[in-house]
């Protein structure tokens, strides 16, 4: 089983920074075909595909949202993913998720990721 543990949420004005953490434990292997991603659900809407980072090759896909201001990575020995989010907007409040996955599957789908993190809140201060 792997767990997932999100950091890095908090209140940020329009137009800030922030970086999301995501570290994960337990039966994680990166020598496998693993892929984490980042969702969010911002209130009273579906959680939604944000990034991934696929970890053998450390490409990264973005929704079309955080293309250009969100950037995605990894630290294979941290067993850790980041979200780098800038020009942040307040429509960007939303609790944040890392979830994790082997590959293939659909990677903007909920349903193709085995572990799921708590979530990290994300808001809008302005």
């Amino acid at each position: 089983q792997v767990r997932l543990m999100e950091s890095g949420g908090g209140s940020v004005q329009a137009g800030g920074s922030l970086r999301l953490s995501c570290t994960a434990s337990g039966s994680f292997d990166i020598n496998h075909d693993w892929l984490t991603g980042w969702f969010r659900r911002a209130p009273g809407k579906e959680r939604e595909f944000v990034a991934s980072v696929k970890w053998s090759t450390g490409g990264t896909y973005y929704s079309t949202f955080g293309e250009g201001r969100f950037t995605a990575s990894r630290d294979n020995a941290k067993n850790t993913q980041y979200l780098e989010m800038n020009d942040l907007k307040p429509e960007d409040t939303a609790i944040y998720y890392c979830a994790a996955g082997r590959t293939p599957f659909t990677i903007t789908e909920v349903a193709g990721y085995e572990s799921w993190g708590k979530g990290t809140l994300v808001t809008d201060s302005s």
